[in-house]
């Protein structure tokens, strides 16, 4: 647990701090584009204060000055802080409408165009969801989605949502496969406690929407690649 407390630690400290000066900043600018950066900054640190060293390979994969969809693989509560600052330019993630009732970080989150979701099979919640997102991509932002939804239970590659597809096809925005791997055993499911360790990153070859008839297709396509680069543990059997 002192990897866990030494991680908290300098999310709570750094963070609270950046949060107090770099939320008024970025209301006087109009930009949350410093204040990312920071925070970024200070989710790296936290990473490497709990002993994680992180591995990126493929980079040259993605496509230059074009704002992309990431999609990974899910398989611990350490993907969003390993995997977000590894990517490029700036990212938005979709993630659970409660935590944008957190003080100070979800204002931050708002600012930054986060994107609330609600659980469950709401027609109009995932609508505006979709939309959200389609604006974010407009701005300018990458979107970062785990596809699967929720945290593989075995570490093994799930299921995917087809929300994420339905948006790329909508909005024609390029599909960066991502396949995390590591992490499984650093923060269990149902574990607070992490493990040092190596978090190993792959950012795949950009797939275009438009080569696929049907998101059904195109899905297909994106899990293929995705498992394909998974340690043969991690792929679905």
């Amino acid at each position: 647990m002192f990897s866990t407390f030494k991680m908290v630690l300098v999310y709570l400290t750094l963070g609270g701090v950046a949060g107090v000066l770099g939320i008024p900043y970025s209301f006087v600018v109009g930009n949350v584009r410093v204040l990312y950066r920071v925070v970024m900054s200070i989710v790296r640190g936290g990473v490497r204060a709990a002993g994680i060293r992180v591995v990126v390979t493929g980079l040259e994969n993605v496509p230059a000055g074009v704002s992309c969809i990431f999609l990974s693989n899910h398989v611990s509560n350490l993907d969003p802080p390993v995997l977000l600052p590894a990517i490029p330019g700036q990212a938005v993630v979709l993630l659970k409408k409660q935590l944008m009732r957190i003080p100070i970080l979800g204002t931050a989150m708002r600012m930054g165009k986060f994107i609330p979701v609600e659980r469950g099979n709401q027609r109009e919640a995932a609508k505006t969801s979709v939309a959200a997102a389609a604006d974010a991509l407009r701005s300018g932002f990458h979107i970062l989605i785990f596809a699967e939804g929720t945290r593989s239970r075995d570490g093994r590659l799930a299921a995917f949502k087809r929300g994420p597809f339905y948006l790329a096809k909508e909005t024609g925005a390029p599909i960066v496969p991502v396949a995390i791997s590591g992490t499984q055993t650093m923060m269990r499911k149902g574990s607070a406690a992490i493990t040092p360790g190596v978090a190993r990153i792959a950012m795949l070859p950009a797939i275009d929407p438009a080569r696929y008839e049907t998101r059904e297709e195109l899905m297909t396509a994106v899990r293929a690649a995705i498992a394909e680069a998974l340690p043969e543990e991690m792929q679905p059997q």
